[in-house]
């Protein structure tokens, strides 16, 4: 997915003409604490509220204030990746878009990425969560998955983790059951080192003790 598919066209940019006050009303219209200035089609820069701590008077006009960011921007041909991370970096409620031709385009709203998160992330969709610690080199998605796979299971989502200061990462994956049990199981088989497990019935203290069962078993 690329950044225009998640341009939130409800929020409206600033005219450097419009008063502090209007920032105010619209921040909170929107529950946002940043909105753009564009002139045309021109972005000019990205208003934080902090920049309107020191304003005295309501009635000053946007063009007149300082701004603490330095134009951050997406084109609207980057992938939505390096949104999150310039969301992340900035600590952003809005993220400008931009063509091209670097014509203001709209915004990406913090609310639209967290729902692009959860839905890549599968977090509506049952299945536990199981978290394993490899090796740099031994990286292989297609193995894990084909272990997945033998116990009937699907890998919904997963992503990595580098540890600081390591040659090791985490792996995170979701799967499409609960009963997650077997899977562990022959992960461990494989001799992958299982963190945690979320979201799964051997959780539940009904299961606590089948579960330290099999793990103690394995461990022989």
């Amino acid at each position: 997915m690329i950044a225009s598919e998640l341009i939130s066209y409800a929020i409206p940019e600033l005219k450097t003409s419009d008063t502090v006050q209007k920032v105010f009303d619209r921040m909170a219209e929107f529950k946002i604490s940043h909105l753009p200035i564009v002139d045309q089609q021109q972005f000019l820069g990205l208003l934080s509220e902090d920049d309107l701590i020191e304003v005295d008077d309501e009635n000053t006009q946007v063009g007149a204030l300082n701004l603490s960011l330095i134009n951050p921007y997406i084109l609207q041909s980057q992938h939505i990746y390096d949104a999150i991370r310039v969301f992340a970096e900035l600590k952003i409620s809005v993220l400008p878009v931009l063509d091209n031709k670097m014509n203001y385009l709209g915004v990406i709203a913090i609310n639209t990425m967290v729902e692009y998160m959860a839905k890549i992330t599968s977090v509506s969709h049952p299945g536990g969560i199981i978290l394993l610690e490899i090796g740099n080199k031994d990286n292989s998605l297609a193995h894990i998955a084909q272990i997945v796979e033998s116990e009937n299971a699907q890998i919904l989502s997963s992503y990595t983790d580098l540890l600081p200061d390591s040659t090791r990462m985490v792996v995170t994956m979701k799967v499409n059951k609960t009963e997650i049990s077997q899977i562990v199981a022959a992960l461990l088989r494989y001799d992958y080192t299982i963190l945690a497990t979320y979201n799964s019935s051997i959780q539940n203290d009904s299961n606590a003790d089948r579960f330290d069962a099999l793990m103690n078993y394995l461990s022989f």
